[in-house]
C-alpha cells in the first residue's frame, strides 16, 4: 500500500493526516472563518463567538491541516499542499492590506493630536517647568504617541490627552484636560506623573 492509498482524505475522522502535513496552517490562522468555509471546516465559525474568537485562530492554525484533510476530498497530497499555500498567501496579503489600512487611519490621527493647540500649549508648559527639568533633565521630548480624544463643535470643544515625556534622566506621563472657548484652547488641568518615584506634579489644576 503506497502513501496515496493509505492516506485518503474526506472521510472525516477516519482520514489519517499524512505525517508531512502535520504543520502549522497560516491560511487557517490568518483567514480563520473564511478559510473554514472554503475548506468545509465549519468549526471555524466559532470566530463569531465572543471570547472564543480570541483563541480560535490559534486552534485553527494548529489543527487546520488535519481538519481540512478530513473534511474535504483532495486529489493527492500535492494538491492539498498547493491549495493551502495559496490560502497562506491570501492570508498574508490580507494582513498587509489590513496593516496599511489601519496605519492610514491611525497615523493621521496622531498628527491631528500633535497639531492641536491644547497639546502644544501643555507641552510647552511642561518643557519650561524647572521642577520637571530637575527630575528628568533636559532636553525634554514628547513621545511619538498621543492618546485621548478631541471633540469640537464650532468655536467650542474639549480635549483629554495623554502622552509621555522623556529626558536624559527618566520619563513621565502627562495628562491634559482642556476646553475650547470662542476658538481658543484653555488648559484646565495639567498633571505629570513619574512612576519610578511615584511622584505627581500638578502644574495646572481646576479652580474650585
Amino acid at each position: 500500500m503506497n502513501m496515496e492509498q493509505q492516506y485518503i482524505s474526506g472521510l472525516g475522522k477516519e482520514s489519517i493526516l499524512p505525517p508531512e502535513l502535520k504543520r502549522w496552517n497560516w491560511g487557517a490562522f490568518l483567514l480563520n472563518w473564511i478559510w473554514g468555509i472554503g475548506n468545509s471546516t465549519f468549526i471555524a465559525l466559532f470566530m463569531f463567538v465572543p471570547l472564543v474568537n480570541i483563541i480560535m485562530p490559534f486552534i485553527l492554525g494548529a489543527k487546520g491541516n488535519k481538519w481540512a484533510w478530513q473534511n474535504r476530498t483532495w486529489r493527492d497530497i500535492d494538491h492539498f499542499k498547493s491549495t493551502q499555500k495559496k490560502w497562506a498567501i491570501w492570508g498574508l496579503a490580507f494582513l498587509v492590506i489590513w496593516v496599511v489600512f489601519v496605519s492610514a487611519l491611525f497615523f493621521p490621527l496622531i498628527g491631528l493630536m500633535k497639531h492641536n493647540d491644547a497639546y502644544k500649549t501643555s507641552f510647552m508648559i511642561v518643557q519650561n517647568d524647572l521642577e520637571i527639568q530637575e527630575i528628568i533633565g533636559t532636553p525634554i521630548e514628547s513621545g511619538f504617541f498621543v492618546s485621548g480624544n478631541i471633540q469640537t463643535s464650532g468655536p467650542d470643544g474639549q480635549a483629554s490627552l495623554q502622552y509621555t515625556i522623556t529626558g536624559p534622566k527618566g520619563e513621565g506621563v502627562t495628562n491634559v484636560f482642556a476646553y475650547k472657548n470662542m476658538g481658543k484652547w484653555v488648559i484646565q488641568e495639567l498633571v505629570v506623573y513619574f512612576e519610578e518615584t511615584d511622584r505627581r506634579i500638578e502644574l495646572i489644576m481646576p479652580k474650585e
